[in-house]
């Protein structure tokens, strides 16, 4: 029975993580306080959607830029939203009209004028590993 158990164990070692790894760099933070936080949505009917996040990350800030690594998304098409939650309230703080008073950035540095992006302005493929770059800001 040890012996098995030690066979196992060992082929537990041999098998690798399939997904590929996903590195955000968050770039322009200005205040070295509360949180980066971050949605990634994998389809365009729920991109945006408060609560229908495919996945969610938090990252304390600490510096100017802040790299996080993904290592958990499975190979697939995404997008993604992330924002400086300056105060950590848990939420993107906005004026009366709507408009975000805290700092965000979305996939593909897209960067909205009038309207929000879509699902396929921010989309990127994710099959193998991947680097992007993300430089917080406001509407234009």
């Amino acid at each position: 029975m040890y012996t098995l158990l030690l066979c196992f164990s060992f082929l537990a070692g041999l098998v690798t993580n399939e997904n590929p790894q996903l590195t955000i760099k968050i770039e322009n933070i200005e205040v070295f306080e509360g949180d980066i936080r971050i949605g990634i949505f994998n389809t365009s009917e729920n991109f945006l959607k408060q609560g229908l996040t495919f996945k969610y990350y938090i990252i304390a800030v600490k510096d100017t830029t802040e790299t996080i690594l993904i290592d958990d998304l499975p190979k697939g098409e995404y997008a993604f939203l992330l924002y400086h939650d300056k105060n950590a309230d848990g939420k993107m703080n906005r004026n009366l009209l709507g408009i975000p008073k805290e700092p965000f950035g979305f996939s593909n540095n897209v960067k909205p004028k009038f309207a929000k992006p879509t699902f396929e302005e921010c989309g990127f493929s994710l099959e193998e590993n991947l680097v992007l770059q993300v430089r917080l800001g406001f509407f234009n």
